[in-house]
């Protein structure tokens, strides 16, 4: 596996091999060289998320300690933009965000650590992703950035995306509570 560094601390792009015959292809998406690479000890939980229409944004979410997550993404159908956003009151990149191109084609995954949202924009019908986490879920601890914030300005690929209610009224970054 290759791994890049995308500027915020952290943050990873992970590019996979592909061994590819006339039956298709064999990948793998996650092993102990890849845990050590990212800094991690376990994956406690793998979770599905599908989109059925294209334009469908779900995000900016996190996590509060003592219960954030680290993610790993990846597009098992379709295709996404995914973003990453640096919520660390104290670091000099708060509130900046990276994006990538995440597709079943490209393999791509992108790595999410504790102190970061998440958030990502279908680019296709019918996406389909699974992120393993580090952490348990806690509703909690559950919070959310509105997706067009400007002070984090994210470059999303749709004016007018489709929804949740609570992505749609979720805070602003100057009145979230963030990591310290």
């Amino acid at each position: 596996m290759i791994i890049k560094d995308l500027g915020l601390e952290d943050v990873k792009l992970i590019e996979g091999k592909k061994f590819i015959d006339s039956r298709g292809y064999f990948s793998v998406s996650f092993n102990k060289e890849l845990s050590a690479a990212l800094g991690q000890k376990d994956i406690c939980q793998v979770n599905n998320c599908y989109s059925k229409h294209e334009g469908t944004i779900r995000g900016i979410h996190y996590q509060l300690n003592p219960n954030a997550q680290g993610k790993l993404v990846r597009v098992v159908r379709g295709a996404v933009f995914d973003d990453a956003v640096d919520l660390r009151k104290n670091s000099p990149t708060f509130g900046m965000w990276v994006g990538e191109i995440l597709t079943a084609k490209n393999q791509r995954q992108l790595w999410v650590p504790r102190g970061f949202g998440h958030a990502f924009c279908t680019l296709t019908h019918a996406s389909l992703l699974t992120y393993s986490v580090d952490n348990d879920y806690s509703q909690d601890s559950d919070r959310s950035i509105l997706w067009s914030d400007p002070a984090v300005g994210i470059s999303w690929p749709v004016s007018s995306p489709i929804l949740s209610e609570k992505d749609a009224s979720a805070s602003f970054l100057k009145m979230a509570d963030v990591y310290e």
